[in-house]
């Protein structure tokens, strides 16, 4: 099992910016990748950014390049997004997901709302 822990979420305005972390706990050496998602009232849930541990590539939503940056400490067991020039369509709750390639398992965090207003 994998725990997943998110904070950063709060309040911004439009323009703004807002630091996301999640931090992993547990049967963390099988995961092969971490990544956020987020859900707005209404829609599904939708990838925002994803950091692939094998090669190390990343992916991002189009609707966030070149506004937020993933990163990660794999010492700390640490992922973090860097969000800037939040938009009010930003706003959602965003959360943390861990991958682990056996099983075909998907962990979640329990998520942390972000609000833009504009």
């Amino acid at each position: 099992q994998v725990q997943l822990v998110e904070s950063g979420g709060g309040l911004v305005q439009a323009g703004g910016s807002l630091r996301l972390s999640c931090a992993a706990s547990g049967s963390i050496f099988g995961l092969n990748a971490m990544g956020w998602y987020r859900q707005a009232p209404g829609k599904q849930r939708e990838l925002v950014a994803q950091v692939i541990y094998t090669g190390g590539s990343i992916n991002y939503a189009d609707s966030v390049k070149g506004r937020f940056t993933i990163s990660r400490d794999s010492a700390k067991n640490m992922v973090w997004l860097q969000m800037n020039s939040l938009k009010p369509e930003d706003t959602a709750v965003y959360y943390c997901s861990a991958h682990q390639p056996f099983g075909a398992v998907d962990y979640w965090g329990k998520g942390t709302l972000v609000t833009v207003s504009s």
